[in-house]
C-alpha cells in the first residue's frame, strides 16, 4: 500500500465515472444486458403453420395454452379431420417475425398430441370461408356483387340477404369492403385453411418425410417439454 501523506488509499489512475463508457442497449428481466443488434426488430410475416395431431380431448386446449404462455397471437385457426380417423389437423395462420415463427414450429414440435409441424409455402392452397348478412335494400345490386364473387345466397327476406362466400383471404376481404356500400349487418368467418400443393404432404415438414410410424418410433421427441431451449 502507497500513501500520499493524507492516509488514503489511492486509486488507479482513470477517467472518473461520469467519463467511462457506458454499453449500449438495455437489461432483460434478469439483469443480462441484451445486445441492440441482435435485438433489432425485425419485420413480421404472415404464415400458415399446419400441424397434424392425435385426434383425442384436450389437443386444442394444449395448442391454445402454448401460444397463451409464449404471448404469440393467433390470427386463425381451424380444426378438422383427416382421411384418418384417429388424426386431426390444425391450421395455423399468425403473423410473427422469423424467429417467433420458428420458436412456435419448435414448441408445437414438443407438445404429446403433435404428431407433425409444417410450415407451408407461399403457394400452398389457401381457402377461407365467410358468411356476410347484408341490408336488402337493393336486391338486384346485392346479387350482382354476390356474383362478381362467387357468392351464394344462404338466405334472404325483405330486409336481408346471408351470402356465402369462398375464396383466398384477399378476395373475402375485397367482397366484404364491396357489401359495405349496402350496410353489413354481421361477418362470420372460419379463418384459413390450407393444403400443399400435388404430391407434396401438408403434414410432414418440407425437409424430411415424416411418417406416423418415424413419430412412433421416436416417443423421447413427442414427450419432450415445452422449453425455450
Amino acid at each position: 500500500m502507497s500513501g500520499d501523506g493524507s492516509g488514503r488509499r489511492r486509486g488507479l489512475d482513470g477517467p472518473a465515472p461520469e467519463e467511462r463508457p457506458t454499453p449500449a442497449g438495455r437489461r432483460n428481466e434478469q439483469g443480462i444486458r441484451i445486445d441492440p443488434e441482435v435485438e433489432a426488430k425485425q419485420e413480421p410475416r404472415r404464415t400458415v403453420i399446419s400441424t397434424l395431431v392425435e385426434h383425442e380431448p384436450g389437443v386444442l386446449s394444449d395448442v391454445s395454452g402454448l401460444f397463451s404462455r409464449r404471448q404469440f397471437n393467433i390470427e386463425s385457426l381451424t380444426v378438422g379431420p383427416t382421411t384418418d380417423d384417429d388424426r386431426a389437423r390444425i391450421t395455423l395462420v399468425v403473423e410473427e417475425p422469423d424467429p417467433g415463427i420458428d420458436q412456435i414450429k419448435k414448441q408445437l414440435r414438443k407438445l404429446i398430441p403433435v404428431i407433425s409441424v409444417r410450415e407451408l409455402e407461399s403457394d400452398a392452397m389457401r381457402r377461407e370461408l365467410a358468411l356476410v348478412k347484408i341490408d336488402a335494400d337493393q336486391p338486384a345490386e346485392v346479387a350482382a356483387v354476390a356474383d362478381m364473387y362467387d357468392g351464394k345466397t344462404v338466405d334472404s327476406c325483405p330486409e336481408t340477404a346471408t351470402i356465402e362466400i369462398t375464396g383466398s383471404r384477399q378476395k373475402i376481404d375485397a367482397a366484404i369492403e364491396t357489401f359495405e356500400q349496402f350496410g353489413i349487418r354481421e361477418i362470420d368467418r372460419t379463418g384459413t385453411t390450407a393444403l400443399a400443393r400435388g404430391t407434396q404432404s401438408t403434414a410432414a415438414p418440407a425437409s424430411t418425410t415424416e411418417s406416423t410410424a418415424e413419430a412412433a418410433s421416436h416417443p423421447q421427441n413427442q414427450y419432450a417439454p415445452a422449453d425455450d431451449d
